[in-house]
């Protein structure tokens, strides 16, 4: 005899429970397929750009001198007609060889244009013909709860597609460089090894982000860089292949100003970055910033965001004297502060 299992007749349809139980399954139905096809929409815009990247690194072996080639894999994205692929630095960060399988099955060699351990974020360039291109879209305006669809190659199976949503936004988190990335957009879209690099794409099938890490010990939650910022170092990435910086010394992220501060004080932004931590003997802790200041300019120009002051620590402000506008219990401040080179390599 088997027990807990439950038969459905035809012959004896159990009746529905009111008037208006066809009507919610219809709508229950028609909200998955919504649903459905948005994700389906999004992958066939995103998909053929999507690239699979397989790399050789030379690295010392513990027990000899001698030096081996150690295999690597990971995810990318074309970004420009011209064959420039967005993906992790730590993918292809050292590589000898790198090897990049595009969408339609053919393989191509790529070259390393340049690497920024700083924000984990790489380009690479393949040279072939009729790519397709990812259209890049604004992390700027994303909210928690929207639509994140992951594609990348997990664990050797290529193109493979998950999907959840926008779990939180500025959080933060220290790259193998020791460099504090802030802003980063947290999923519960699945990641795993090899997805390093894919795109993170909303339901208009916008990059919104490029996928770089997830939590081992923890389901659900993993990281993705903003797309605005991967469009800044990308920019440099081509043109130097490096990205040179200078640096205050603060952990913070971009949080909301209340209404009442901005008319007050006739800010021309809603938004600035609460800092978080002050590190010690830096430019930062040296013009007096504390935890919990708010940052709202630099220099003649308003901070709206964490990206906004990355944008402005270029080398160009390495030793030059600037004021700084911060926001402390309320009142309106100006400080004076001056940025050195950022010595992370």
């Amino acid at each position: 005899m088997v027990q807990g299992l439950r038969f459905v007749s035809d012959t004896h349809p159990e009746q529905p429970r009111d008037r208006n139980s066809n009507l919610v399954t219809n709508t229950d139905w028609a909200l998955l397929d919504a649903y459905s096809q948005a994700v389906t929409q999004a992958v066939e815009k995103v998909s053929p750009a999507v690239v699979n990247i397989e790399v050789q690194q030379l690295r010392q072996s513990p027990r000899s001198h001698v030096p081996r080639r150690i295999p690597g894999s990971g995810s990318g994205f074309i970004f420009t007609p011209d064959g420039y692929i967005l993906t992790n630095s730590h993918v292809v960060r050292q590589a000898i060889q790198i090897d990049v399988t595009l969408g339609d099955g053919r393989c191509c060699q790529a070259q390393l244009i340049g690497a920024d351990p700083d924000t984990d974020l790489a380009v690479i360039r393949i040279q072939a013909d009729n790519v397709s291109v990812a259209k890049l879209g604004d992390s700027q305006t994303l909210k928690p709860g929207q639509l994140a669809i992951a594609i990348g190659n997990p664990l050797g199976f290529q193109y493979t597609v998950t999907a959840g949503v926008i779990s939180a936004l500025g959080r933060s988190f220290r790259a193998d460089s020791g460099r504090l990335i802030d802003s980063i957009i947290q999923t519960d879209a699945a990641l795993n090894p090899g997805n390093s690099g894919g795109p993170l794409v909303a339901s208009n099938g916008e990059v919104i982000g490029v996928n770089t890490a997830v939590i081992m010990a923890a389901q659900g939650i993993c990281f993705a860089i903003p797309i605005n910022t991967a469009k800044f170092v990308a920019s440099y990435l081509i043109r130097d292949g490096r990205v040179r910086r200078s640096y205050i010394g603060i952990g913070g992220q971009t949080v909301p100003l209340a209404r009442r501060l901005q008319l007050h004080h006739e800010l021309t932004v809603n938004s600035g970055i609460l800092v978080l931590s002050v590190e010690g003997d830096s430019p930062a802790q040296r013009a007096g910033i504390l935890e919990r200041d708010l940052i709202v300019g630099y220099g003649s120009l308003p901070i709206a965001s964490v990206d906004d002051l990355h944008k402005l620590l270029t080398e160009e402000r390495v030793g030059q004297r600037s004021p700084l506008t911060i926001l402390r219990r309320g009142e309106k401040r100006m400080l004076e502060i001056t940025p050195v080179e950022s010595t992370s390599r």
